[in-house]
């Protein structure tokens, strides 16, 4: 993706809309795209629409609507009281009665006032929500983990390049200081050659009801499953208690809260991540209930590069935990080189020297990453005027690769070898893992471009 664009915002909403699918729905401008209430005009603003506004998508909506910057226009939930509280928020914070509110997110993402879609949909509606905002020429802020399979995300990959998409990936740490300051410091080299990383997740849950229940009136079904293979509804299947943990439409936490930890150990490895590596750990999975994802796992990444990568589900070992001051047993990512050591997690670092915690990089330094003050405005930012984000496509799938191959070398129980270049295992063990890179997807869903 380029650095920079002369493209203008006129131009790029120009060329949004011819690229917009052709439903035939009205366009609705909310009654405060006057721009009242010290608000930006409508022309400065970036229209918004929301996909799933649950849990961690009504904390994305409440985000957004806060953006001076931005205008949420729409929301889209297959639960109708979940889209009925999502748009009394908006509107009770824009004070108007304009947002509109859909079942289908097909028809959100035709809107044509719409330039940009946030999705926090089930992790199995991620790729293909992302993929009908990037071909309808649309920005797309999504949710973590990316896809369910290797094949999804690499088609989403090319979707955005393709279309020269804005596209941010919902790993938000990258927009928090700690974490920038620790990348940065391993990535200039202030610990020395950096020898091994660290990296810990809360695991997922077991159990689960199997008991059939009566589908909620209040949920399409149908729409929910998408993609999924057909189940028969059981008692609380569409909660975050447990589809989160059932590889029908989740990789479990090892992806869904792993991918956060990881993201920040590739930002600071670099390219020292980027060589062929082998895979080769154990994992814990549930015998009873409805939950089927890596309860415990412990998976070791070996880089020709010479780095090794432990990553292991929560608590993290005793003697991390000790060797770092204030670590979190939930989660974290530690940093070891041959001339001292990085620890960070949310809201904290740690380093060795201590100094490190709080050094002031020189202009002279090799790399000086990008720098986010807040994710989602710099998502906002960057569709205003068409500029990379802070976590972009390539960095998205990179960082979900990582975690769907370490799900296939528990479950096949064998050691894996990765590469890269060929983004495809390879030796001992290759067809059968390679195997794991697709899934079928129920009809009428598919990746291809209709």
């Amino acid at each position: 993706m380029k650095e920079e664009s002369s493209l203008s915002r006129r131009s790029f909403l120009r060329r949004s809309l011819a690229a917009s699918t052709a439903f035939a729905v009205p366009v609705i401008v909310p009654a405060c795209a006057l721009g009242r209430a010290g608000r930006p005009a409508a022309s400065e603003r970036i229209v918004l629409g929301h996909i799933g506004v649950g849990d961690r998508g009504s904390y994305l909506l409440s985000e957004t609507i806060q953006i001076k910057g931005a205008q949420v226009a729409a929301v889209c939930d297959v639960k109708r009281d979940r889209r009925e509280a999502a748009v009394k928020m908006v509107n009770d914070t824009y004070e108007t009665t304009g947002c509109a509110l859909f079942n289908n997110s097909e028809e959100l993402i035709a809107r044509k006032d719409i330039d940009a879609i946030v999705v926090g949909s089930c992790d199995h509606w991620h790729v293909l929500h992302s993929l009908a905002g990037i071909r309808s020429g649309k920005g797309v802020y999504v949710e973590k983990p990316l896809g369910l399979t290797i094949e999804e995300d690499l088609a989403l990959r090319k979707a955005v390049h393709k279309h020269d998409g804005i596209f941010q990936f919902g790993t938000q740490q990258r927009s928090a200081h700690e974490f920038w300051q620790a990348c940065n410091l391993v990535r200039n080299g202030y610990i020395g050659k950096l020898k091994e990383i660290q990296v810990w997740a809360p695991p997922s849950s077991a159990g689960g009801p199997t008991d059939l229940a009566p589908v909620p009136d209040t949920l399409d079904y149908d729409r929910w499953l998408g993609q999924a293979p057909f189940k028969p509804y059981t008692l609380e299947r569409d909660s975050n208690k447990w589809w989160w943990h059932i590889s029908d439409y989740a990789t479990g936490f090892i992806a869904g809260w792993g991918i956060h930890p990881v993201d920040i150990a590739l930002w600071g490895a670099g390219d020292l991540c980027r060589t062929p590596c082998t895979i080769e750990g154990t994992g814990v999975f549930p015998t009873e209930g409805v939950c089927d994802c890596a309860t415990n796992w412990n998976i070791k990444l070996e880089y020709d590069s010479g780095v090794l990568v432990d990553f292991r589900a929560a608590p993290a070992p005793p003697e991390w935990l000790q060797k770092y001051t204030n670590a979190d047993t939930g989660h974290g990512t530690a940093f070891i080189g041959d001339q001292g050591w990085v620890h960070v997690k949310r809201g904290e670092i740690n380093t060795s020297p201590g100094e490190l915690a709080k050094f002031k990089f020189p202009d002279t330094d090799k790399v000086r990453l990008y720098e986010s003050k807040h994710h989602l405005r710099n998502f906002v930012d960057c569709v205003r005027d068409h500029k990379p984000t802070v976590a972009p496509i390539d960095d998205a799938v990179e960082a979900d690769l990582f975690c769907i191959n370490c799900d296939a070398a528990i479950r096949l129980k064998q050691k894996l070898r990765w590469d890269p270049a060929k983004e495809k295992f390879v030796g001992a063990g290759a067809d059968e893992a390679n195997k794991r890179h697709s899934r079928v997807m129920r009809a009428p869903w598919t990746l291809k471009e209709v």
